[in-house]
């Protein structure tokens, strides 16, 4: 998934008696699904604190870290890797009592230094309330986890990430899709508008192709004028600097998740040759195809 930059990591807390902790700050999305209870989401400066309850989901960025607790005046003891205790996916903390919340807690890589626009363009958090009725895609899918996170099922460290895939997918699409039917502009309204919606599926389906702008307003059933000026102001860039920056996104992706030869990278994302590609990927990233490699190594 290009909006992230490794796979998830997650955990289930079972949260007993009074108890608060609080997240490490650092790159990357936190993430939160409340199973069974209640909790509070409170922010590094405490103030205007946000209540979850069963069914919630909230997507946080980590930035200089958050709460979670019992109650927004429970202390907040820091925590990086919550400490295990019986079942290797189920993390307990307090000592008092029968669990009064459990929630699925995880963390998205990303890439700080060359975000998604759409990750970009989130706030601090996310929060989708269940009373609210949340999309029914992404109830399924939190369904889908709290199934297979209470089973032992064959497959379930498979299913596990593909479904931690979709919660971001589906999150951060129905976060969009409220913010389009505010009549919020930005990304929100150039996924709910037809002709650049297409546009964007096609460029972004098809990034080897040696796109015009003219092409692209042809996709989108629009003049070469029109299409250029509602795509720069929708999305925030005119449509070959967007091409740009995707094709550069992917080779990223690419150089770090396989060997394959820099020819075959600049073909993929449409340079005919190994020098165009290295020079633009070199003004994109400050450093070269090889180096940036060798950096994930």
């Amino acid at each position: 998934m290009a909006m992230r930059a490794g796979p998830a990591v997650s955990r289930r807390a079972a949260l007993r008696g009074p108890w608060g902790l609080r997240v490490a700050g650092g790159p990357g999305l936190g993430f939160h699904v409340v199973l069974q209870g209640s909790a509070w989401l409170v922010p590094p400066d405490a103030a205007n604190p946000t209540e979850l309850t069963t069914g919630d989901v909230v997507l946080v960025r980590n930035g200089s870290g958050y709460g979670l607790a019992d109650h927004p005046g429970s202390p907040l003891p820091d925590v990086a890797v919550l400490e295990l205790s019986g079942d290797e996916d189920l993390a307990v903390i307090g000592t008092d009592g029968e669990p009064s919340t459990v929630v699925l807690c995880g963390s998205f890589a990303l890439r700080h230094n060359r975000p998604h626009p759409l990750i970009a363009g989130l706030p601090e958090a996310v929060h989708l309330p269940a009373r609210t009725g949340v999309d029914q895609r992404l109830r399924s899918v939190v369904d889908l986890l709290g199934a297979e996170l209470d089973g032992d099922a064959p497959g379930t460290s498979a299913a596990i990430p593909a479904l931690l895939d979709l919660l971001l997918l589906y999150t951060v699409r129905t976060w969009y899709d409220r913010q389009a039917d505010r009549g919020v502009g930005g990304w929100a309204a150039a996924l709910r508008d037809p002709a650049i919606s297409r546009a964007l599926f096609h460029l972004q389906r098809a990034p080897e192709r040696s796109w015009t702008v003219a092409d692209l307003a042809s996709v989108a059933s629009l003049s070469r004028p029109v299409f250029a000026r509602r795509f720069t102001d929708l999305v925030g860039q005119p449509p070959l600097t967007y091409l740009t920056w995707w094709r550069m996104t992917l080779a990223g992706r690419m150089l770090h998740a396989d060997d394959s030869t820099l020819s075959v990278v600049a073909a993929r994302v449409g340079y005919a040759s190994e020098f165009a590609f290295s020079k633009a990927f070199r003004r994109a990233f400050g450093v070269s195809p090889g180096t940036y490699r060798r950096s994930a190594s």
